[in-house]
Parts: C-alpha cells; sequence; structure tokens
C-alpha cells in the first residue's frame, strides 16, 4: 500500500517522465482538509498537458491507485486529478501563472522530489 506522500512522488515521476517542468509538491497538512498534498507542474500546450495527465492516470492506475475524479482534461488548460488525499494540477504554462497556486499556498512547505527512490522506479516500470 502506498501512502500519500508516496503517492505524490509517483505523480511528479510519471510528469517529469512526460517532460512536465517547474514540477512542486506542496505539503498541505496541517493548512486544509482539501489534500494532504498538491502536485503542480506545467506543459508547453494543450497537447502536453493532456499527455502529462494521461501520463500520471495509467501509472498511477498500474501501481493500484485509482482517481476519483478528473476535471478539465477535454480543454487541457488545467487539469485536476483527485486522488483523495493527493491532487495533481497540470496546467498550461500561461493557466499556471494566472491561478498561481504556489502563490495561493504560499506558507505550504514544498517537498523534495524523491528521484532516486528505487522503489517508486519500479512502481514506475
Amino acid at each position: 500500500m502506498v501512502n500519500s506522500l508516496e503517492t505524490a512522488q509517483l505523480c511528479a515521476e510519471a510528469a517529469d517522465s512526460k517532460k512536465a517542468f517547474d514540477i512542486l509538491i506542496l505539503d498541505l497538512r496541517g493548512l486544509t482538509f482539501i489534500a494532504d498534498y498538491f502536485v503542480i507542474c506545467s506543459g508547453t500546450s494543450t497537447t502536453q498537458v493532456g499527455a502529462i495527465s494521461d501520463w500520471i492516470g495509467q501509472h498511477l492506475a498500474q501501481a493500484g491507485i485509482r482517481t476519483s475524479h478528473v476535471e478539465g482534461a477535454s480543454e487541457a488548460t488545467w487539469v485536476l486529478m483527485d486522488y483523495g488525499d493527493v491532487v495533481v494540477h497540470v496546467f498550461e504554462e500561461h493557466a499556471r501563472v494566472y491561478y498561481s497556486l504556489e502563490k495561493l499556498w504560499g506558507e505550504a512547505p514544498r517537498i523534495p522530489r524523491a528521484v532516486s527512490d528505487s522503489r517508486l522506479h519500479t512502481v514506475l516500470s
């Protein structure tokens, strides 16, 4: 079973493998009941945003983690993927600047990505 931090790390790794940029994990524990973590990343176009969000969904499904809700997939300027304790925001770069979630949640600690964790890489393989 994967905990919420590991889920967030899996999302970030999957986004990275589709060349998402400015990948950020925010720790929301103690700040809100919405989620434990936000994963925020960007793509250069709506096509890339769609590919990133599809890839995240596929890889988490392979790990047995299913999304409870996805919004924005048809427009792909901002795709929100709800995994319960983890919410993923995949933005087209201009939409990310406009909505500025990092500033809205500025007091949330940033979590370093676990790029060398072999368990995460194994789940994604």
